[in-house]
């Protein structure tokens, strides 16, 4: 049997190596770095099935003037990279056509309805269920104003279904007491709920996967040799050569990259995300909290206390901004008043954007045994388990539960 490589170890590469190997498949799983210690190593531990909105939506990027000038705000595009960065915003404006944000948001709802469904079941058959919290999140807000601006959002998930619950200031503080009295209201998203560990996870599940005799490899991918409208091999920056019947790019921020070397160019940037990790915060919390008029999350993981959120688009290769990071801890001080930024680390990772927030999975346009799984954006934990099914249902030619037409990658 010809074996199938899977370019990339976070948490998308992974979990989708895994139910390859699971199903009776040959796979070998390359990343240059050892698995999950990308754009997986540092997310915000969220199953955010309420998180599916596209994010270019016209009061978005009406904002955007006032954000580019404020250096603390949700939004931070470096001044040298607009030029670079203008062409994949033309296309992040198109998506907010109110015909096509209708398309997109049943595109990422019918998706989202399918994540515990595949997540239970891939911690099941890993024996990982552990990982899982019981605990949802809360959407906070100081007021009525607050809660009006984020009103659109709620009811794009009444339309679709979610489930969620208004709550009033002392049913909030009864749920998390550390939470300022300044919070007048908060929904409760009790599906939204988070991982122990998403890198623990992702090693775990690496673990699992060679348990099964998947191997992993350590490279570089630098080329791919080409015939016959296919790859027969790709070689990395070292010099090995890997043969293989299929190819799947799952490389995150990094896909671009190995999807223009096909000739096949995607219009993928990088989100950057930061966080900070707070392993001595002299307080506890049990649920995750987001607060959208701060554009900052906070979640209970990894042993301590994690802050994170806002979008920074400077590229894959500028170095990171740790003020960014600050700016967080600084908001969630204002949510959790009791919180001391002990005992702390800073990261900083690349999330993959794509302009309409739809990832995508499905087979090249272009070379009939290439593969892509990728442009998850904030949601490649989310959409971990759900992508490993519908991709391992294609690649093996099973018929997938859902139509994959609004993934595709030549949709752009």
């Amino acid at each position: 049997m010809a074996p199938i490589v899977v370019v990339g170890a976070g948490i998308i590469g992974t979990s989708l190596a895994y139910e390859l190997q699971r199903r009776g498949q040959s796979v070998v799983l390359i990343d240059r770095s050892a698995p999950g210690q990308g754009a997986s190593y540092g997310n915000m531990a969220s199953i955010a099935v309420t998180e599916f909105m596209p994010a270019s939506r016209p009061g978005t990027w009406a904002q955007m003037p006032k954000w580019l000038l404020d250096p603390e705000g949700p939004v931070r595009i470096r001044p040298h990279y607009l030029p670079r960065l203008s062409p994949w915003f033309l296309r992040f404006i198109a998506a907010s056509r109110p015909s096509k944000l209708r398309e997109l948001e049943k595109a990422g709802a019918t998706l989202c309805m399918r994540v515990h469904e595949d997540l239970e079941a891939l911690l099941g058959t890993a024996g990982l269920q552990h990982m899982l919290s019981a605990e949802g999140c809360l959407s906070l807000y100081t007021d009525e104003a607050e809660f009006r601006a984020d009103r659109e959002h709620i009811e794009i998930l009444e339309r679709f279904g979610f489930r969620h619950e208004i709550l009033g200031g002392n049913a909030i503080r009864d749920l998390e007491p550390a939470l300022t009295t300044k919070i007048g209201k908060a929904v409760l998203f009790p599906d939204n709920r988070s991982i122990a560990d998403p890198y623990k996870l992702v090693v775990a599940l690496s673990e699992k996967f060679q348990a099964l005799g998947g191997r992993i490899e350590r490279g570089e991918v630098a080329s791919f040799e080409q015939a016959d409208a296919g790859v027969t091999a790709l070689r990395t920056k070292d010099g090995r050569r890997i043969e293989a019947g299929s190819f799947v790019l799952a490389a995150g921020a990094f896909t671009g990259r190995l999807s223009a070397i096909l000739n096949e160019p995607i219009p993928l940037e990088t989100e950057r995300g930061y966080h900070t990790q707070i392993m001595a915060p002299h307080i506890s919390m049990r649920h995750s909290i987001i607060w959208p008029a701060r554009a900052f999350m906070v979640t209970p993981t990894a042993d301590g206390i994690r802050v994170g959120g806002t979008v920074e688009m400077a590229g894959l290769d500028a170095p990171p901004d740790y003020r960014r990071a600050k700016v967080l801890v600084k908001r969630a001080k204002e949510a959790l008043p009791e919180l001391r930024a002990e005992q702390t680390s800073e990261w900083m990772g690349h999330r993959p954007a794509l302009p309409d927030t739809v990832p995508v999975m499905g087979r090249s346009a272009k070379r009939r045994n290439v593969w892509y799984a990728t442009g998850h954006g904030h949601l490649g934990l989310t959409y971990a388990a759900t992508t490993g099914r519908l991709m391992a249902d294609l690649i093996t030619g099973v018929e997938p539960p859902v139509d994959m037409k609004p993934y595709r990658v030549d949709r752009f």
